[in-house]
């Protein structure tokens, strides 16, 4: 069985506090885009000789460490612990989503985990159900289970639906070759709240969204990496009706009302244009 995980934008993103567990409360809203990896998971023949439960496989783009304690596996092992019976499993990552880019890849690929061994195996799972295990692998997983804008609150698994159109538009993303670890990330977040919070900004016209939609991250990682913000404000010359760094990055994107070109640009970089 096959599923495509797919990517997701952060429209605004405010680390408002930090909290007593030493992670940060965050107001964001998340829009999902059609950005996929493939997850294909066949049963493992009861002869076939591995040590693991869930043999992870992943290709085209490298991910460091070890794929054991790849999110995908985490998930798989995550229903294994209520469902023993479950079987051992062959799992195919095909990567199409940037790593270290904020967008969500890995945990798009583990909630897409969780449903499709809920759909494979007949666990008879509800989405509510999915997004608790999703919720327990990681602060944004849950999002993934339903894949529709979100606004997300506390550590991002406070979810509640918004409705953010966005139909017309054309979205660029340029990733550049500069991981961000989202740690070092974080350590560098001074908390504040925003004079408007994004929830009630993305509800406004595209046009207006420069002035009052940030990215809390923006400031502190364009200071380490000044090429980062250097594609973001290559996106305005380009005519972008807004341009932000998705999540603590490093991908920039673009939203455009017209189909940017980006043939010429970006040499180097993962880039890739999408109808929204």
């Amino acid at each position: 069985m096959i599923i495509f995980p797919i990517a997701k934008i952060n429209l605004g993103l405010n680390v408002v506090e930090r909290r007593p567990d030493g992670y940060h409360n965050l107001e964001t809203v998340f829009f999902p885009v059609a950005l996929q990896d493939a997850l294909e998971v066949t049963v493992m023949d009861e002869l076939f000789p591995s040590d693991f439960d869930c043999d992870l496989k992943v290709s085209n783009f490298k991910i460091e460490g070890d794929e054991r304690k790849n999110l995908v596996v985490k998930a798989y092992n995550l229903l294994k612990q209520d469902f023993p019976n479950m079987p051992r499993v062959h799992a195919h990552l095909y990567k199409a989503i940037p790593t270290q880019a904020g967008m969500g890849g890995g945990s798009s690929d583990c909630s897409a985990m969780l449903v499709l061994l809920n759909r494979m195996f007949g666990l008879g799972l509800t989405e509510q159900q999915l997004i608790e295990y999703a919720a327990r692998l990681g602060a944004d997983c849950a999002f993934f289970v339903l894949n529709t804008p979100a606004y997300a609150e506390g550590i991002g698994e406070r979810l509640t639906p918004i409705d953010v159109n966005l139909k017309g538009y054309w979205l660029a993303v340029v990733r550049p070759q500069i991981p961000v670890p989202t740690k070092e990330a974080f350590s560098l977040i001074t908390p504040s709240r925003p004079e408007k919070n994004c929830r009630d900004v993305v509800m406004q016209p595209v046009s207006t969204w420069r002035q009052y939609l940030k990215n809390d991250f923006e400031k502190s990682v364009f200071a380490l990496h000044p090429e980062i913000g250097a594609i973001k404000q290559h996106f305005y010359d380009m005519g972008a009706d807004y341009a932000a760094m998705s999540g603590s990055g490093s991908a920039v994107f673009g939203i455009f009302s017209h189909k940017p070109s980006l043939e010429s640009e970006f040499d180097g970089m993962f880039k890739q244009t999408l109808k929204l």
